[in-house]
């Protein structure tokens, strides 16, 4: 988290429902329609991501509607279990967990349902337990070439303000995120952008619902308020995220986190390690998630990195437990800070006694080093 961000937050908490909070809230939620790149409302609760999934779901679809969710990883997966919760009814597309929604799966599934009875289809935007992205923009094609009237649901929690993301260009009608990953601030926003399809869609479902409602938050939203208590001082710290974003420019950020991402793979490869993500299209800029050879356990590995070198990586969730690792390079992110990061986790396979070859530091400096200061297309071409 930046200290600009945190500054930013470090304000008096002013009076919710006062007359100069208007102000605050109006810049907060017209602001953050410039990343989701939405003309449409964006709704901010005060609650996690998982808040503003159960917020999709309840808004959008009524007791008894399917809809069909690709599992593409443990996050995809819990979000598939929150809507049996809600008793609907989830048809799950299962994946290897190494890479993201396949649209042509999707398409072929869909032209089978004549009857529409599928509501929505939902796909994670970047998988953070596998480091494998969906193309949205092409099962956004897919769905149109079944000329099928789901709605396009997307999980962009880990996505949003690091990889890009489109929601109008995309014809996306639902999307989902978080304040803690690309936003660059503390735990405790969530958003949801939605269509003017998706609010259609939220006025005919039966789904009980209250502090969730969209129809409230976009009523009082019009004048910068909030139908109930917002997270204030989170929204400063919003704000100055947003700010931050344009100051470098989103292609320039979505161009540093690929940059990012390429150069830890190719220090993964010249360890002679597995990335988890199989699809070279699929790559995440957020993270990169590595296997270890059989007969060495993820977990171990790590433990050995935090207790040598103060340095935390990402452990294997759920089917990919103790089997893979995770880098993060995303948010506020710079080539020094990647450095040290492949540096423990090197020293960290020495210690460790895990199976690989030395120099892929070296291998990362070097890319870093000959697409320092170029733009996307010359680093491309490296």
């Amino acid at each position: 988290m930046p200290d600009r961000i945190l500054r930013a937050m470090d304000m008096p908490t002013q009076d919710h429902r006062g007359p100069g909070f208007a102000a605050l809230g109006l810049r907060a939620l017209e602001g953050i329609k410039t990343i989701f790149k939405c003309a449409g409302p964006v709704i901010i609760y005060p609650s996690s991501g998982t808040g503003a999934w159960e917020a999709a779901l309840v808004n959008a679809l009524s007791p008894g509607d399917k809809c069909v969710m690709v599992e593409t990883g443990h996050f995809a997966s819990l979000w598939a279990n929150l809507a049996k919760k809600f008793d609907l009814v989830p048809e799950v597309i299962e994946t290897d967990w190494r890479r993201g929604a396949d649209a042509n799966l999707l398409e072929d599934r869909l032209r089978r349902d004549a009857g529409h009875e599928i509501k929505a289809v939902c796909v994670v935007h970047n998988e953070t337990s596998t480091g494998c992205t969906s193309q949205i923009a092409e099962i956004r094609k897919a769905i149109d070439a079944a000329s099928h009237p789901a709605l396009l649901m997307v999980d962009t929690i880990s996505g949003l303000a690091s990889a890009d993301f489109r929601f109008d260009e995309w014809g996306v009608d639902v999307a989902i995120s978080g304040s803690q990953k690309g936003l660059m601030l503390p735990p405790g926003l969530s958003f949801n952008a939605v269509s003017e399809k998706a609010i259609g869609a939220s006025e005919a479902s039966t789904t009980a619902k209250s502090y969730w409602a969209w129809g409230e938050m976009i009523a009082a939203n019009k004048t910068g308020y909030f139908p109930y208590t917002p997270g204030t001082n989170m929204l400063y710290g919003l704000v100055e995220a947003i700010h931050m974003l344009h100051e470098e420019g989103l292609d320039n950020v979505f161009a540093r986190h690929r940059r990012h991402g390429e150069a830890t793979r190719r220090a993964v490869r010249t360890w002679g390690l597995e990335v988890q993500c199989e699809v070279a299209e699929e790559y995440s800029p957020v993270l990169t998630a590595v296997r270890v050879p059989d007969g060495h356990n993820a977990d171990e590995l790590r433990s050995v990195i935090l207790k040598n070198f103060d340095m935390s990586l990402g452990n294997g969730l759920s089917k990919v437990q103790g089997k893979l690792f995770r880098i993060g390079h995303l948010g506020d992110f710079n080539d020094l800070m990647l450095a040290a990061t492949l540096s423990g986790i090197e020293m960290g396979l020495d210690l460790a006694e895990v199976p690989h070859q030395s120099g892929g530091v070296a291998c990362a400096l070097d890319y870093l080093k000959s697409t320092a200061g170029k733009t996307e297309h010359a680093a491309a071409a490296e």
